[in-house]
């Protein structure tokens, strides 16, 4: 691929100050748990379903726990008491806390050796499911073709997961190696994961577990027909980034959008909420073998992609950082960027290979996620048609790892069939016919391209400098990340973060944080 030239030690200058603001915001995460992060505990131990009302279990638990104060020490050790207590199995001993049969006040007579060993063998038994999912992929993959990088990424969004079974089969005998599927409209802000196959949605189809194993099935399936193996894709970022991370672990995903600030920033969820809930959401993905995909290309809607592509990239170093920090490995990182410079603007494209080199030459290692045109579409589909393509040449030339297919009717109705079917035809014929395009040219030395990777890099750089001073939930309140501002201690969430107690357990934590797992 044409490289530009960046100084190493510059690299790691920028690398080394993501990671101190990662750790500032790391030593806040150690000392915070949340409600969805010990939710997530209770479905990794075994917890399942939802009551009458259809609220999930793990809900009402809480509520529970919430009103005996049990939480801020975490759920572990009070819900292993009450099924020694009660010589019951994880399921019937959550049927009786939400049914009010547990005398709390008798937790505490249960010994701690008890407890530690029943919570030793959940844990253990949690640890390997998530492993299981890792084993289930390779098998998988041992069996079929692997498409090479770029990934033509695809979306579906019915509303109905059998619709978008229909249409996600479609894609993939056109071509797709990702199918994402689009998550309802505002379900980011839902303090709870909605339950069984659903048939209705707005903009999307709800994440649940069952749709996550019906779309699982069926895109095995489609794979098995195409002989190649195809990745599936959904949304962990929200109020319920951590169980939704577990749900997908069970249902065998491959990525999950997961990003540090996407839901502070444009869903107004509380920071504080969202860096706790992150962090155990990616140690889930780092063991279950899942990519995760961050969002900058977002920040680029709100703000001018040439003023402040700086801000992507800086953005990107803190994610790496903060994926590092939650045991996740170069190859999981699919850290975010977008083709959106206005096409009026002289040498538009240039400026894009530049940003798009930048972040191949600081992430070498990681299949960044390359989004494509959307806030210079036109009702002129044509037009349109014509700058997907082109986005299609930038990401083959600077060999991207995640491509999401530009849509030649973006904003104007949800992408039908055959919609698909041309944003394919141009990405296939753009792939192939431009394969080796990047392998053949260089950038001058002290070009148009060079000199715009540069100077992103040194505005990065002290941009990074000043967050680093002032810290990251500083830098939001202030909108220094696509010109939007959120005070550290207002948004969705807030009240379900609490201080860790001085006999706070999670063992899960503690599992997860032992080891780098997943290799590619």
């Amino acid at each position: 691929m044409p490289s530009i030239h960046i100084d190493a030690d510059q690299v790691n200058r920028v690398k080394s100050i993501a990671r101190h603001i990662a750790t500032d915001i790391q030593s806040f995460i150690d000392h915070h748990s949340s409600i969805s992060i010990e939710r997530s505990v209770l479905r990794l131990f075994g917890v399942d379903g939802v009551d009458d009302t259809n609220t999930p279990i793990s809900n009402c638990i809480m509520q529970s726990f919430r009103h005996h104060n049990l939480l801020e020490n975490g759920v572990s050790k009070p819900f292993v008491a009450a099924m020694i207590l009660e010589n019951t199995d994880v399921q019937i001993t959550a049927q009786k806390i939400i049914h009010n049969e547990i005398d709390f006040t008798k937790l505490y007579t249960v010994p701690n050796q008890l407890i530690d060993q029943k919570l030793t063998e959940l844990t253990s038994q949690a640890i390997k499911q998530l492993h299981n999912s890792v084993k289930n992929k390779s098998l998988k993959t041992d069996n079929l073709t692997l498409p090479p990088q770029p990934w033509k990424y695809l979306i579906v969004a019915t509303g109905n997961i059998y619709e978008d079974v229909t249409q996600a089969k479609s894609a993939v005998r056109s071509g797709a190696d990702i199918i994402a599927v689009i998550r309802s409209t505002a379900q980011s802000l839902l303090d709870y994961v909605p339950y069984g196959a659903s048939t209705e949605g707005f903009g999307g189809t709800l994440a649940t577990q069952e749709n996550f194993r019906i779309m699982r099935q069926a895109l095995d399936d489609a794979g098995n027909d195409q002989n190649r193996y195809i990745r599936l894709v959904n949304y962990s970022s929200g109020l319920c980034m951590a169980e939704i991370a577990v749900c997908a672990a069970f249902e065998d995903l491959d990525m999950l959008l997961n990003d540090s600030m996407y839901g502070i920033l444009f869903r107004d969820i509380n920071m504080k909420r969202t860096f706790v809930d992150q962090y155990f959401s990616r140690l889930i993905c780092a063991h279950a073998g899942i990519i995760i995909n961050t969002g900058e290309d977002n920040y680029l809607t709100t703000s001018d992609a040439i003023d402040n592509a700086h801000t992507v990239t800086a953005s990107q170093l803190i994610n790496e950082a903060m994926g590092k920090n939650a045991r996740l490995s170069d190859w999981q990182l699919g850290l975010g960027h977008a083709f959106e410079i206005n096409p009026d603007i002289p040498n538009a494209f240039l400026y894009e290979l530049a940003h798009a080199s930048l972040a191949k030459a600081l992430f070498p290692n990681a299949p960044l996620k390359f989004m494509p045109p959307t806030k210079y579409k036109r009702t002129d589909i044509f037009f349109s048609h014509a700058l997907d393509t082109m986005f299609n040449l930038a990401s083959i030339t600077t060999g991207q790892g995640i491509h999401l297919a530009g849509i030649l009717t973006e904003a104007i109705h949800t992408p039908l069939m055959q919609d698909r079917y041309q944003s394919l035809d141009s990405i296939n014929y753009v792939f192939n016919t431009a394969n080796a395009l990047g392998d053949e040219i260089e950038f001058k030395k002290d070009g148009f391209i060079q000199q715009r990777a540069q100077t992103v890099l040194d505005q990065t750089e002290s941009f990074l400098d000043e967050i680093c001073n002032h810290g990251l939930m500083h830098a939001i309140t202030e909108g220094k990340f696509a010109d939007i501002k959120r005070p550290m201690d207002s948004g969705k969430g807030l009240d379900g973060v609490f201080k860790k107690g001085n006999q706070y357990c999670n063992p899960i934590l503690i599992a997860l944080e032992k080891e780098d797992l997943c290799q590619s």
